[in-house]
C-alpha cells in the first residue's frame, strides 16, 4: 500500500489533532484492562463480535489521553477497515514504521491492534516490540483461540486476557439513563427498570441494539448471526457445507438452556458425528455458543454426560431460534448464566456446571471457586405455581445434601422471600433484583 493510502486510514481512526467518537464508557472494562498497561504484557481483548472490544480500545486510549499521554504517542489500527488490502505482516511492519516516521513519537508508546487475527505471524511482531520494550500492546480478535493457537509459543507467559461480553443489565440501564446508584432510586425507578428488563431479555445487550429504535434491533441481531457464522466460522475455517453449519446454530440457538447430544443430531441433520462435534467447537470458538457440562467428582463422567447449551446473548436466541411463548423460563435461565459467566469471566478460579442426579432431578447451576461449591441456584419463572415451586425446590434440597453446599438461592420473576425446607435455608430474589446487585 502507498503510504498516503496508510494514513489516510490512520488519521480517521486516531486522536491526532482531534476528537474521537468514543461512546458511553464501560468503566468495569477500563478499570481492568488500566493496571495491566502497567506491567509488560500484552493485553489480549477478545470476546463475540460486535460486543464492543473497538469501542473499549479506544475508551482505553482516551482515558490515557486524559491522564497525560501525548496522543501522537498511540496508535491504532483498526484491520476490519476495508481500505486495507493484501493484509499481512509486512503491511503491519509498513504501517508501524510509517507511524514512527511521520508521528515520531517520543515515549510511552502505545499500539491498539483490532482484530489482529487477520494476520498471518502478528505475535512474532508483538514479541519483538515487548521484548525491546518499545510500546504497550493491546490486540483484540473475536476468536477464543487467539491466545490458544496463535499465542501458544511465542507469547506464552507475556500476555493478559480480557473477555468482552454485551452488555450486562447494569450496563444497559446505563445506556438508557437510569439511574441505579442507591437503594431510594432504584425503588423510584422500579417499573422502568422492569420495563428494560423485557427488552433485555427479548433483544439482549449487542450495544448498537441497545441504543437503536425496536424497528432496527431485530435486522441488526440478524446481521450480528449471519456476520459471526460467516467471517468467524464458515471464512476461518473453510467451511464448504455453511447451510448445515446454521442449521445447527439454528438448532442450538432455539434450544438455549437445555441438555443436548451432538449423536442425536446426527440423523435430522444429516451430518456425521464428528463434523457435529467440529462445528459445535466453531461455534464456541466464535463465542456464540457456550457448553455446560454437568457437575460430578469424577472427570471422566463430566465428559461423558450430555452438555447444556447457551447462547451469548438473548437476542441471538429470540431473533435466530424458533420461539414459542413458554420459552420464557429457559431465555430467564440464559440470561443467568450469561450474567454469571461476564462477572466472572477473567476469574481462573470460577466454574459453572449443572448438577443431575440418577433420578433425574436437576439443579441449573453449581457454581465453585477453587475447590469449594460456593452457591447452589436454580431459575424458577413461576414460583407461586405449587407443582413447579416444590419440584424445583426438592432438587435443591437433594443437591444440597450432596454437595454439602448450604448456599441456595431461587431466581424468579417477581417472587421474594426467605423459606426454610427440609431445614434448608432458602432465598428466592427477584431476576431484576439479581442482575443489580451480581457483583
Amino acid at each position: 500500500m502507498k503510504d498516503e493510502e496508510i494514513l489516510s486510514i490512520l488519521d480517521y481512526w486516531n486522536f491526532w489533532g482531534k476528537e474521537q467518537d468514543t461512546g458511553i464508557e464501560r468503566a468495569n472494562y477500563l478499570n481492568t484492562i488500566l493496571p495491566f498497561l502497567k506491567t509488560n504484557n500484552a493485553v489480549v481483548i477478545t470476546g463475540v463480535r460486535r460486543s464492543g472490544k473497538s469501542v473499549i480500545m479506544t475508551q482505553v486510549a482516551k482515558r490515557l489521553i486524559d491522564s497525560g499521554l501525548d496522543p501522537k504517542s498511540t496508535l491504532i489500527i483498526n484491520f476490519e477497515d476495508y481500505r486495507f488490502y493484501n493484509i499481512s505482516l509486512i503491511l503491519l511492519q509498513q504501517v508501524y514504521e510509517l507511524y514512527l516516521r511521520k508521528l515520531s513519537p517520543v515515549k510511552d508508546r502505545m499500539l491498539f491492534l483490532d482484530e489482529i487475527h487477520k494476520i498471518e505471524g502478528w505475535e512474532r511482531f508483538v514479541r519483538t516490540l515487548l521484548d525491546k520494550k518499545e510500546a504497550k500492546i493491546i490486540v483484540s480478535g473475536s476468536n477464543s483461540n487467539l491466545i490458544a493457537e496463535e499465542y501458544a509459543t511465542l507469547l506464552t507467559g507475556r500476555h493478559v486476557k480480557i473477555l468482552v461480553f454485551p452488555l450486562s443489565f447494569k450496563e444497559l440501564l446505563q445506556f438508557k439513563n437510569v439511574d441505579i446508584s442507591t437503594e431510594l432510586k432504584i425503588v423510584a425507578e422500579k417499573i422502568k427498570i422492569k420495563r428494560f428488563l423485557d427488552e433485555y431479555l427479548k433483544f439482549g445487550g449487542f450495544p448498537e441494539v441497545v441504543l437503536a429504535d425496536e424497528k432496527a434491533k431485530e435486522k441488526l441481531i440478524a446481521d450480528y448471526i449471519d456476520s459471526i457464522l460467516t467471517k468467524d466460522v464458515a471464512e476461518r475455517h473453510k467451511i464448504k457445507r455453511k447451510t448445515k453449519l446454521m442449521e445447527l446454530a439454528r438448532y442450538y440457538l432455539t434450544n438455549v438452556a437445555n441438555k443436548i447430544s451432538f449423536n442425536k443430531l446426527k440423523e435430522p441433520l444429516e451430518l456425521p458425528l464428528r463434523t457435529i462435534e467440529r462445528f459445535s467447537y466453531y461455534l464456541e470458538e466464535a463465542y456464540l455458543l457456550f457448553f455446560l457440562k454437568r457437575f460430578s467428582f469424577k472427570v471422566k463422567e463430566q465428559s461423558k454426560a450430555n452438555r447444556k447449551v447457551y447462547a451469548v446473548d438473548t437476542g441471538l436466541a429470540n431473533i435466530y431460534g424458533f420461539r414459542a411463548s413458554q420459552d420464557i423460563g429457559r431465555i430467564i435461565e440464559n440470561a443467568v448464566f450469561i450474567e454469571m459467566l461476564k462477572k466472572n469471566a477473567n476469574n481462573p478460579n470460577f466454574e459453572i456446571y449443572y448438577w443431575q442426579n440418577p433420578q433425574g432431578k436437576e439443579v441449573d447451576f453449581v457454581i465453585k471457586h477453587r475447590s469449594e461449591i460456593i452457591e447452589l441456584m436454580q431459575v424458577c419463572y413461576d414460583a407461586e405455581n405449587i407443582e413447579t415451586k416444590k419440584r424445583e425446590l426438592n432438587a435443591l434440597v437433594n443437591a444440597s445434601e450432596e454437595l454439602k453446599c448450604k448456599n441456595l438461592t431461587v431466581i424468579t420473576w417477581d417472587y421474594e422471600e426467605s423459606e426454610k425446607i427440609k431445614g434448608k435455608k432458602i432465598k428466592f430474589i427477584p431476576l431484576w433484583k439479581w442482575l443489580l446487585e451480581m457483583k
